[in-house]
């Protein structure tokens, strides 16, 4: 059972364990390339140490390298390290220009990169097997109906292969609820519980030190940063507009454009190896295709695309979203899409003013309107402008519902700056190799254990025992 305290101890040693494998990374690349340590190159080195332990801290931070709660296989976690370590790598070698540190040779680098990658998954992967061995971790999960059966096939237990759910309705009563907190540990609440059952299991719940995670209601969201003030002797909140200040407009605008000048000077063979391959694939076919949707205040634009699916793909069906293994998605198509190539005639998008670099995606004009009226509160998306990726892109996955999407959305706008573009941007080179965030793969295969299967006999004597996870 962890507490907030063996979180926050487990952080400390996982950020200082990396900082020590970059460290002994670089001693090491130091003696594979000379077999010594030349006192030029090795001076170079100290000098640049501060800010290749800076540079590795940084990119620790934006790709929770510190936190393996949220990640489940050893995958998940080489992905991260090896995005990291490649930024790490180029950030280091522009120090050294910088510093005009020219006797740390690039080859040590390099090598340095190699080591990283090697002794931060192994020190991670020996301690999860350190720390947490086989130990299945128990969740309760509380709630009836869809949003509780949905729940169930997303609770999984940080880094553990299975995780035992004691799923039990909003309706039990408290003395067999509080029972039930004895003997998990985490608590997580589905939508559809009542306010006031909610806060008696989060009462209860922080009685007994467990951490209970809540599903926002997106009204819930609308409220945060909300200034809290006295009114003579009545507190109360102030809920600001939902929108971005003007200065945030015009921050956001100037990052925007000289981002999307850079990028696209950049990622100029990419655009134009992709066009290449559309058109050889169809040369009657449009390499670009255009199409209208909805941005900032729900103005239409026309978005700007590589061609990925066949010429006039809707003629027939109309407006429909694409699914995997669509037969309409051409083999180039197939390949662009799941690197995100096609995304990148939205960088003129952006330089247009139409869209920025992060935001909500845009959508087309039907969809919205059908959304809208299923969530009251969907409306408030458009209130910025849409962008090439945003947190619920890099949050969630292609096949997320709208709901959960929306939650994501309306979170960045509240809580908009630019340094939460920034990590929304390098979390999204973790995306391009990310096969569920395109393909929305799922696995479901959890431990469920409900009280109701329990039979008389064991319901009796089950305070007189352990739950049997």
């Amino acid at each position: 059972m962890y507490s907030m305290d063996d979180t926050r101890n487990h952080k400390f040693l996982l950020i200082l364990g990396d900082l020590l494998c970059i460290l002994i990374a670089y001693i090491s690349a130091f003696y594979i390339r000379y077999l010594d340590f030349p006192d030029r190159n090795w001076e170079a080195f100290l000098s640049l140490l501060p800010w290749i332990l800076l540079i590795g801290l940084f990119f620790i931070s934006v790709y929770e390298l510190y936190s393996l709660d949220r990640k489940h296989t050893v995958s998940d976690i080489v992905r991260k390290i090896l995005v990291a370590t490649a930024l790490m790598t180029f950030l280091t070698m522009a120090a050294s220009y910088l510093f005009r540190e020219f006797a740390m040779p690039r080859s040590v680098v390099l090598i340095a990169s190699i080591f990283t990658v090697f002794l931060m998954v192994t020190f991670k992967v020996l301690y999860l097997k350190v720390t947490r061995g086989n130990k299945i971790g128990k969740v309760l999960l509380v709630g009836d109906g869809e949003a509780a059966s949905k729940l169930l096939y997303k609770i999984r237990h940080p880094m553990l292969k299975g995780t035992a759910v004691r799923h039990v309705s909003e309706h039990v009563p408290l003395e067999e609820l509080n029972y039930y907190l004895n003997e998990v540990d985490f608590v997580v609440l589905a939508t559809d519980i009542s306010k006031e059952k909610k806060s008696q299991i989060i009462y209860y719940a922080m009685e007994r030190n467990k951490v209970v995670y809540v599903i926002p209601e997106l009204y819930e969201l609308l409220l945060q940063k909300a200034t809290s003030s006295p009114m003579d002797d009545t507190l109360v909140m102030g809920v600001r507009p939902f929108l971005l200040t003007w200065d945030k407009v015009f921050l956001k605008r100037v990052f925007d454009f000289l981002s999307a000048v850079i990028l696209i000077i950049l990622a100029s063979p990419a655009l134009i190896a992709t066009a290449i391959m559309v058109k050889l694939e169809d040369p009657k076919a449009d390499i670009i295709y255009s199409q209208e949707r909805l941005g900032k205040y729900n103005k239409p634009f026309t978005i700007y695309k590589f061609r990925s699916m066949i010429q006039g793909a809707e003629k027939s069906t109309g407006p429909v979203l694409a699914t995997s293994d669509d037969k309409r998605i051409t083999k180039v198509g197939k390949l662009i899409r799941a690197t995100r190539l096609d995304e990148l005639p939205q960088l003129f998008n952006v330089l247009k003013g139409d869209m920025s670099l992060v935001g909500p995606r845009p959508e087309r004009e039907f969809f919205i309107q059908e959304l809208t009226q299923k969530y009251y509160h969907y409306g408030y998306r458009n209130r910025v402008k849409p962008g090439i990726t945003g947190y619920a892109q890099v949050m969630g996955k292609y096949t997320t519902d709208a709901e959960d999407k929306l939650r994501f959305d309306l979170y960045y706008i509240r809580n908009y700056s630019l340094w939460l573009d920034v990590i929304i941007i390098l979390k999204t080179c973790l995306v391009v190799f990310d096969k569920s965030k395109s393909e929305g793969a799922e696995d479901t295969s959890v431990t469920i254990e409900r009280p109701e299967e329990e039979n008389k006999d064991e319901a009796a004597s089950r305070k007189k025992s352990s739950l049997n996870f």
